[in-house]
């Protein structure tokens, strides 16, 4: 079973399918301290990069629906990614059965407005393409984060815990 992944292209960013030769720089960006820390706390080693790697590639394969490497159009570099998948988090069926979104930046693109352009047009596709409720999780302390699913029209579910500690759930119904 093949699956296309679109391309979108912004004004100052393209999200594309990651290429199997970027995974060195995306391996970087999770080492990094900077984007780890509201991600689970701690940075990631090769091969757990690796691993989300193979899921990233393999979850449009299974539900025609994935994450996006968002290439900066200034530097041509992958400087993150966002989309969306089924984490089976085990955090209850109102929020496991639901694709969810995330969104990830490397630091030197983060405070200029990339993460709001690049999430806001892959929820554009989303809801022209698979449609539906989404649901997002942050750490309650990541307000960069939680300024971009504000605009985005996620609301507060619930706080739960995870195996780093609270983390925030978030439900978005349908586009604000």
């Amino acid at each position: 079973m093949g699956r296309h992944v679109p391309t979108i292209n912004t004004a100052r960013v393209t999200l594309r399918a990651i290429r199997p030769a970027e995974f060195d720089r995306f391996a970087e960006i999770w080492a990094m301290p900077e984007v780890a820390v509201y991600i689970g706390g701690a940075p990631r080693n090769r091969s757990e990069s690796w691993k989300s790697f193979l899921i990233n590639a393999g979850h449009w394969q299974m539900t025609g629906f994935g994450q996006w490497g968002i290439e900066e159009h200034a530097s041509k570099r992958l400087v993150g990614q966002v989309g969306f998948f089924f984490g089976a988090r085990g955090l209850g069926e109102d929020f496991d059965s639901v694709p969810e979104a995330g969104w990830v930046l490397a630091p030197e693109a983060q405070g200029v407005g990339l993460g709001i352009e690049a999430a806001q047009a892959a929820h554009d596709w989303f809801d022209r393409v698979v449609t539906g409720p989404l649901v997002c999780m942050m750490d309650p302390d990541h307000a960069a984060s939680a300024r971009i699913a504000e605009q985005l029209g996620y609301v507060d579910m619930r706080l739960a815990e995870d195996d780093d500690g609270p983390i925030q759930l978030k439900l978005r119904k349908s586009p604000p």
